[in-house]
């Protein structure tokens, strides 16, 4: 069942679907959100590997090692957790780059099985853009069987929030500032 957000910020009301889902322990996850915003600010978030911990929600570290291209190595590091159920994540991803539209990475190191993911951009006919991600994610740790659904879901629910909060961030910031009207 989908996890559908309105999320307010300045004069923009954005609409996020977050659907979770696992099978024999792989955790399937996609989420979209459709924002008013230029599809060079959403890039720059999503692609803004060094500072994602800046914003992130349980994202510790986040650093480019190696960088060939549109090819690079990117290690993070954070706690996946929610109340009593906290676990530390390092990860090191394999991330290929296809500007300005699709992000692909997979894991290549850490403590999770497995990881793979994607981050599309696409701009809709009505002008708005619609950053979509899919995951599949295998923990090399055990997660508790009753609250594992829950965690997982507003784990990666707030993530997308916030990734999706920044984009919108950014793009206030770089509107140009319309001058308050003058009384006469």
């Amino acid at each position: 069942m989908p996890l559908l957000l309105w999320v307010c910020h300045a004069a923009w009301t954005q609409e996020l679907s977050i659907e979770t889902s696992d099978s024999s322990g792989v955790i399937m996850v996609s989420a979209s959100a459709d924002m008013r915003v230029q599809p060079a600010t959403a890039w720059s978030v999503i692609s803004d590997y060094d500072h994602l911990a800046d914003f992130l929600p349980n994202m510790r570290s986040s650093r480019v090692v190696q960088r060939n291209g549109n090819q690079l190595v990117l290690e993070q590091t954070g706690v996946f957790g929610f109340l009593f159920f906290q676990q530390p994540i390092q990860v090191r991803l394999a991330v290929t780059e296809s500007p300005p539209r699709r992000i692909v990475a997979h894991a290549v190191g850490g403590n999770l099985k497995q990881m793979d993911g994607s981050y599309t951009l696409e701009t809709l006919p009505d002008g708005k853009v619609r950053l979509s991600y899919a995951g599949r994610l295998l923990p090399d740790f055990t997660i508790p069987p009753l609250v594992g659904k829950l965690v997982v879901r507003k784990i990666l629910a707030r993530q997308f929030v916030a990734l999706v909060g920044e984009i919108l961030r950014r793009e206030a910031r770089a509107a140009p500032q319309t001058p308050p009207a003058q009384a006469q």
